[in-house]
């Protein structure tokens, strides 16, 4: 039985469709991502699928359980860590988990050896009587990820992880969610940065405008951009239509300034006529790169739409 099921959810907010009409399933413990920009419908569809929000029409299932029906069935199996804290401030880090594993009703007998196992997992010990306040933000990320384990959930929902923690904070957190798959979790995880849903997830959902775009394993949503191979190109001066007409007729050509950037699976060739071509057109070639296709690559050819798009953050316009 998959860990989650979906099929049709849809989340209307007045006239706004948020989540259009989405399906997939998630597989017992893999890491599933899905992948888009702010504002894509992903924070709506962990609200859905963890009973926070009702759907406005479709079905999921966790478990085998239906969040509209057995919503406190599905609760008893999910853990959740939001993009934001929801945590008190003025408890400690001990508090705080002892809070919640009362809340889950942990049973009393095992609520002090499982705060202290999470804790010394995330190594968080010496800081168990600290005021959550006090914390930095890559610590308070890994309370909060403790606190979604205080109850031993099957699946955990993981919105945004790393959003806003500096590089040494994500890539912890980033080496405890793949410390979490192997001990069995199935990770649901939201995420704009495309090198993070690369890195961590057995298969990735894209999610653009509240609709599935494509979803696959990495490696298969590279392989749908239709080329294995790009060649990054710095030009002497802005290239002229005759060159990109020729360069067309061997991948697609995306231009910014002086640089171009081709998609094609005959690098050789673009290697062969580039010189030629630059040489007609009166132009140097500055630089000239090949490499293989990445997930970032993919998502462009994919969906339209630019990288930077990805990489804003909430607020960043």
């Amino acid at each position: 039985m998959d860990a989650i099921v979906v099929e049709e959810l849809t989340k209307y907010y007045g006239d706004l469709c948020a989540v259009d009409h989405v399906s997939f399933n998630v597989r017992r413990g893999e890491v599933f991502g899905y992948l888009g920009p702010n504002g894509a419908g992903k924070t709506t569809t962990i609200r859905m699928l963890s009973g926070l929000t009702r759907p406005s029409e479709g079905r999921a299932l966790i478990s085998g359980y239906d969040v509209l029906t057995e919503a406190v069935e599905v609760k008893r199996r999910v853990g959740v860590v939001p993009e934001v804290s929801n945590l008190y401030d003025e408890l400690t880090v001990w508090e705080n988990l002892k809070f919640i594993s009362r809340l889950y009703h942990v049973p009393r007998a095992e609520r002090e050896g499982r705060i202290r196992e999470l804790l010394e997992m995330f190594s968080l010990w010496d800081r168990r009587g600290k005021r959550f306040r006090r914390l930095s933000r890559g610590l308070k990320r890994r309370v909060i990820l403790a606190a979604a384990l205080v109850h031993d959930p099957e699946v955990l929902f993981l919105d945004e992880p790393t959003t806003g923690l500096d590089v040494v904070s994500a890539r912890g957190l980033r080496s405890l969610v793949r410390e979490l798959r192997g001990m069995g979790k199935t990770i649901f995880l939201t995420t704009h940065y495309i090198e993070e849903a690369d890195q961590l997830c057995d298969r990735i959902a894209i999610i653009v405008r509240g609709r599935i775009t494509a979803l696959d394993a990495p490696e298969g949503l590279k392989s749908k951009a239709g080329a294995r191979y790009v060649v990054e190109v710095e030009l002497s001066r802005e290239p002229p239509q005759g060159l990109l007409e020729a360069l067309r007729r061997l991948g697609g050509v995306e231009t910014e300034g002086l640089h171009l950037r081709l998609s094609t699976d005959r690098p050789q060739e673009v290697l062969r006529l580039l010189p030629e071509e630059a040489s007609k057109a009166g132009l140097r070639l500055v630089s000239v790169r090949t490499r293989g296709i990445t997930l970032e690559d993919a998502f462009l050819e994919l969906t339209g739409l630019s990288p930077e798009v990805m990489r804003m953050e909430k607020g960043g316009g």
